[in-house]
């Protein structure tokens, strides 16, 4: 298999001014790299099945988990397990870049709390 890269291919856009990219969409494992800019978040939500690990590959960022923030750097990553409420935040001056890795995909297993 050829190496997998952002491409337009593979984008998307999402809230406001948010983007990913899918680099694998496989049922049992879903990678996605996505860039939330300054002051901009996710809605809070639960996985029913999914288990998620957000990794920050540049910037920092919060990830709000059973109503605990956890504000993370580049090199550093959390794991959601199935069924926890949570919200990725950004709120620096920069954007934030980071991978989410689900198994199995969340399509179709996402349940948004506000």
């Amino acid at each position: 298999m050829p190496p997998v890269f952002p491409t337009p291919a593979n984008h998307y856009a999402w809230g406001l001014g948010c983007e990913g990219w899918h680099l694998l969409q496989d049922p049992a494992l879903h990678v996605i790299q996505e860039r939330v800019p300054p002051g901009q978040s996710e809605r809070r939500h639960r996985h029913g099945a999914a288990q998620q690990f957000f990794f920050i590959l540049r910037g920092e960022a919060v990830l709000e988990l059973d109503g605990a923030a956890h504000r993370l750097q580049a090199g550093e990553g959390l794991h959601v397990p199935p069924g926890r409420p949570h919200q990725f935040l950004n709120p620096t001056d920069a954007p934030v870049d980071f991978l989410v890795i689900s198994s199995p995909t969340t399509r179709g297993d996402r349940e948004d709390l506000d």
